[in-house]
């Protein structure tokens, strides 16, 4: 802030004031009850928040003064806002994050002022991850892995997708529970459960990128495609990683040959991830690959930024230039695609000053991928 005159920086966004605050789990704007963090340039810093949830705030919070408000109960969070804002003439938000409703309020009481964006700023900040941050992300992998070996225990001929989804999801809490009791001691209020709507697709559905779990019965010879860059969500660290696997047997010879293209695509992307590069390099190094062996160029991005939110910078696509540095922490995918079906296997990785640090493990060898 003082770096770029920023007066006053209000912070909405529900993985922003997790990472600044350690505040989670409140009810927010789902139930029209927004949390508000404001951090004045040379004053106290103000976490506005509703009553009912203040005693999730962490004891140890660094947030100076906590500020309530209840339901009905005056003008409830727009209360104190006016007299705080309206000491400061250069104020940034993040911009395309903030909630309809506060961003409108806000309009209203900060008219005739310089308003700026600060998401820029905090993904910036964000990007490096904390050694703290690394070993959440590393148990991250391993709850990512448990689930993966959670899935494949129930996977067989006239099992329906949803068991899959339930077999993962338990293995993947069971996991994080050991590693929150192990590891975790001062994080009471982090719950190990897997919620997140599973991705899972099966047969000639493979193609439906982001199908959710359903009651469909998956048969011999079908390709499941278990994506968990959604449901891989350990003390709040999000990771990609996913694979494509078979029951029993492989009916079309053609679905090889592009999984072999994925796997391929993602090797070359690999042996360029590292310090020193730009992230669109990364990119490239995937996208020729797919283009070389017959392939369209690819329909997604080799990857992304993961971290406390399921999407972070920088992102590994044509045109970002952003210089990878150690500690980031990255999903790197490759795929390739044939008739009815859509090859794609991912990993996480964490960039170091020599390379990068692997994640989360799974063969990537056809042969391990069939489910008998």
């Amino acid at each position: 802030m003082n770096e770029n005159d920023i007066e006053l920086s209000i912070i909405t966004d529900d993985d922003n004031l997790y990472y600044f605050t350690g505040y989670h789990d409140f009810l927010h704007m789902d139930f029209n009850r927004p949390t508000i963090l404001l951090v004045p340039k040379d004053e106290q810093s103000i976490l506005i928040t509703p009553l009912l949830d203040v005693l999730l705030v962490p004891e140890d919070t660094p947030v100076d003064k906590i500020e309530t408000w209840n339901d009905g109960i005056g003008e409830e969070w727009r209360e104190c806002l006016p007299k705080i804002i309206g000491k400061y003439n250069k104020i940034f938000f993040e911009r395309y994050k903030i909630n309809a409703t506060v961003s409108n309020y806000l309009a209203e009481i900060i008219s005739g002022k310089i308003m700026g964006n600060i998401t820029p700023i905090i993904d910036n900040i964000r990007m490096i991850k904390s050694d703290e941050e690394l070993q959440i992300a590393r148990h991250a992998g391993e709850v990512a892995m448990a689930m993966m070996d959670g899935a494949k225990s129930v996977i067989a001929h006239n099992v329906p997708e949803f068991e899959i989804a339930l077999a993962q999801s338990e293995a993947g809490t069971r996991k994080a529970a050991e590693l929150l009791k192990s590891h975790y001691p001062n994080s009471p209020n982090m719950s190990p459960n897997i919620h997140f709507l599973a991705a899972i697709s099966s047969g000639k559905d493979l193609p439906k990128t982001h199908h959710r779990a359903s009651t469909k019965l998956v048969k011999k010879g079908d390709p499941i495609f278990c994506c968990y860059c959604g449901s891989t969500n350990f003390h709040r660290f999000k990771l990609g990683f996913d694979r494509v696997f078979w029951v029993e047997e492989i009916q079309q010879k053609e679905q090889i040959k592009a999984f072999e293209v994925a796997v391929k695509s993602q090797k070359a992307a690999l042996d360029v991830l590292g310090p020193g590069v730009t992230a669109e390099e990364v990119h490239a190094a995937y996208a020729d690959t797919v283009q070389s062996e017959g392939y369209p160029y690819p329909t997604f991005r080799c990857g992304r930024g993961t971290g406390f939110s399921f999407l972070e910078e920088p992102q590994l696509v044509v045109g970002n230039k952003t210089i990878l540095q150690p500690g980031m922490v990255f999903a790197v995918d490759g795929g390739a695609s044939a008739k009815d079906f859509r090859s794609q296997v991912g990993d996480s990785f964490i960039i170091t000053k020599d390379g990068h640090e692997q994640i989360t493990h799974h063969s990537k060898a056809i042969e391990d991928l069939i489910i008998n």
